[in-house]
């Protein structure tokens, strides 16, 4: 338990190592990380993959709340319930991106080193996402608002998250990747949810002014040495938008590798490679 949220998690590696965090996106679940976890265990790492909020087998808050600062809230309730210090690492891809931007700028004493993917700085988002070219790609964040939405997602064995991943990595067998994914947000509650980050962001769930700080952080960049990985072929974000990443991430030690013939699941395309570069950014000294 956690922020009041019960979640659940998979773990490797000491338990008495620093913690490294690892987040995962829309539409996504911890599993996503089963390449990385092992190697961040055999580095001295506790890595520890849980499922967000709303994620099956993770509950679905009583009183809702999907905007982000809940998700720092979270994450900063989880780094204190998992015996992390300040040499713990935080890695996100797609919204555990959003998050770990928001949770690392919010209590940066916790978090020695930030890992993301797929899901640029705040900065680079806001320069580009009412673009035409994104804003077509994001078309699914529009029809999140309307009230058919669990509808048409839920539809022929939920084949709109199919149809997701096969436009965001084009040419990548996610037939694995998707048991565990519709396992997690098959439940109409659990559904309901996922689409809530959605409606929080757009507006049409309104935010908790209880969490205003914690929100007002998720604006913000990370002042630790950032990695921000970006697949060139990604069909959810453009290029484009991840080429200005390094403007938006302040420390000097940060940097930003754009991938070739990969797309928006970079860590489950190019696993060996992704994680190399990972690891050796997690232990440089």
């Amino acid at each position: 338990m956690a922020n009041g949220v019960d979640f659940a998690y998979l773990e490797d590696g000491p338990t008495d190592g620093p913690l490294a965090l690892c987040l995962h996106g829309f539409p996504d679940a911890a599993p996503t990380w089963r390449h990385l976890l092992p190697r961040l265990a055999a580095a001295g790492f506790h890595a520890v993959a849980p499922w967000l909020r709303g994620y099956a087998p993770t509950g679905v808050p009583a009183g809702g709340g999907y905007q982000v600062g809940a998700f720092v809230a979270d994450v900063t309730a989880l780094h204190e319930g998992l015996g992390g210090d300040s040499n713990a690492v935080l890695i996100g891809h797609d919204w555990g991106a959003r998050i770990s931007y928001g949770a690392a700028s919010f209590t940066p004493e916790r978090w020695s080193r930030v890992v993301t993917m797929a899901v640029p700085p705040p900065g680079a988002i806001a320069g580009g996402f009412l673009t035409y070219d994104q804003l077509k790609r994001s078309f699914y964040m529009f029809v999140f608002q309307h009230p058919l939405a669990e509808a048409i997602v839920a539809a022929d064995d939920l084949s709109f998250i199919d149809r997701l991943w096969a436009d965001w990595s084009p040419g990548y067998d996610a037939s694995g990747d998707l048991v565990h994914v519709k396992d997690a947000i098959r439940h109409p509650a659990h559904l309901t949810a996922v689409l809530g980050y959605y409606r929080s962001t757009l507006g049409a769930i309104p935010d908790d002014p209880a969490l205003a700080a914690e929100q007002a952080a998720s604006q913000q960049s990370p002042p630790q040495p950032t990695l921000y990985l970006h697949g060139q072929d990604d069909g959810c974000i453009r290029r484009a938008l991840a080429e200005t990443a390094g403007t938006f991430l302040p420390s000097p030690a940060s940097r930003v590798e754009l991938l070739e013939r990969c797309g928006h699941f970079l860590h489950l395309e190019k696993p060996d490679e992704v994680n190399a570069l990972i690891l050796e950014f997690l232990t440089a000294r």
